[in-house]
This record gives structure tokens, C-alpha cells and sequence, in this order.
């Protein structure tokens, strides 16, 4: 079991920042699958232990949030959206031939452990559909050879970096990171697309402004 005395100081650590510490079991959980691989029994019996609470309501978490897992995942996450827009602009293709190319199916991982393989819902980045995410770093603008350029490139242990952000570590560091402690790569890449600014960019050349609030700093 990869679950040890830091890591119950870190839970301890995590509900230190909130009033009520019960509001700190997403993050924990999120700490669990970064010690473990996925929520274990025993990870479910430590956060409710910390927080006074049952194991029977901490699994309800757990089983309602598609993020946190039941069985042990690859080294790297691999989502394609196939939500509505992602879909009709080629994220169900893309999904297909990832399929087909890594030999798994939905929500399974590649014997070598390497990848795990989800179709996932709307990630909210539709300008830059169709969309994919590794570790939940995302990947703008993709198609079915790049989808598959960069699964080999993931297989092969080579260095991958995100279209909005970080180099690609893990899924587990990741999730170290959603528990709230700082990989030290904030400043990666940049933190929106051009389709993003878009707007805001035509403003400011405009010379635009939004009016002021006289009841903002009341």
C-alpha cells in the first residue's frame, strides 16, 4: 500500500485550508489517486477516517465524480471528447482510431500500462474542437494522425507538450497537482488559445472598454 504516515499529514494539510474540513475530501481524494494509482478501500478508510465521516459517504464521492477511478490506471490519461461539437468536427474518429491503434476500449489501459483510454464529456475548450486531453493537459485542434502521432510518442517515453500548458508528466503527478501542492510548471505554456483572446484582442485594438461599475467597490 502506497499509503503512509505523509500522506495522512498531507490530508491533514489539505483540510487545514477550509472552514468546515469535510470540504476537503475532493482534493484528498485527488491525493489518494496520486499515492495509489486510483481510490482504493484504503484510501476510502483514511479520508473518512480524517473526517469524521462514513466510508459509505465518501464512496458516494467517489462513484458520482467520473475523475476519481475504481481500478488501477495507466501511466497517462487519455481523454477524447466526443460531446456534441468535438464529435461532429472529428472527436468520435479520432476516438476510433486511438481505439483501434492502442488496441483497448472505452476506460481501458494498454498492457504495458502505459495509456488509459476515456471518451469524456464537453471539457469546455470548444473553439479548439475537436479536443483531446493527456493527464487533462489539453490538445487543441486534433485529428486522427495527430491523435495517433501523439500516442507513440507517449508509448516511446518521449517528451510531449501540451497546445495550453505544461511538458506532459503523469497522470499520478497530475493529480498531485489537483490536491492543490504546486509542480512548479504554472508558468508552462500559455494559459488561453488566440480563439479565447479573440475577442478581448479586438476590443483592446478598438479602444473598447467595459463601463465602469459605480456600485462595484461599494
Amino acid at each position: 500500500m502506497a499509503l503512509t504516515d505523509k500522506t495522512r499529514d498531507e490530508m491533514r494539510e489539505i483540510m487545514a485550508r477550509y472552514p468546515q474540513p469535510r470540504s476537503a475530501l475532493l482534493p484528498m481524494l485527488h491525493l489518494v489517486q496520486s499515492e495509489e494509482g486510483y481510490v482504493t478501500p484504503e484510501g476510502i478508510e483514511m479520508c473518512a477516517a480524517e473526517l469524521g465521516i462514513s466510508a459509505a459517504e465518501v464512496t458516494g464521492v467517489v462513484t458520482f465524480y467520473t475523475m476519481y477511478k475504481r481500478k488501477a490506471m495507466g501511466k497517462h490519461h487519455v481523454g477524447v471528447c466526443t460531446n456534441s461539437l468535438c464529435a461532429i468536427m472529428g472527436g468520435d474518429a479520432i476516438f476510433s482510431r486511438v481505439k483501434e491503434h492502442l488496441g483497448v476500449g472505452n476506460d481501458q489501459t494498454t498492457p504495458d500500462g502505459k495509456i488509459t483510454l476515456e471518451h469524456i464529456e464537453c471539457q469546455a475548450a470548444c473553439d479548439f474542437a475537436p479536443v483531446m486531453t493527456i493527464d487533462w493537459e489539453f490538445f487543441d485542434n486534433q485529428t486522427p494522425g495527430s491523435a495517433i502521432d501523439l500516442m507513440n510518442d507517449l508509448m516511446a517515453d518521449r517528451e510531449v507538450t501540451s497546445t495550453r500548458g505544461p511538458v506532459i508528466s503523469s497522470w499520478r503527478e497530475n493529480e498531485r497537482l489537483f490536491a492543490g501542492f504546486a509542480d512548479g510548471k504554472a508558468n508552462q505554456g500559455p494559459a488561453a488559445g488566440d480563439a479565447s483572446l479573440l475577442g478581448l484582442n479586438l476590443a483592446r485594438a478598438r479602444g473598447d472598454s467595459i463601463p465602469a461599475n459605480p456600485g462595484a467597490d461599494a
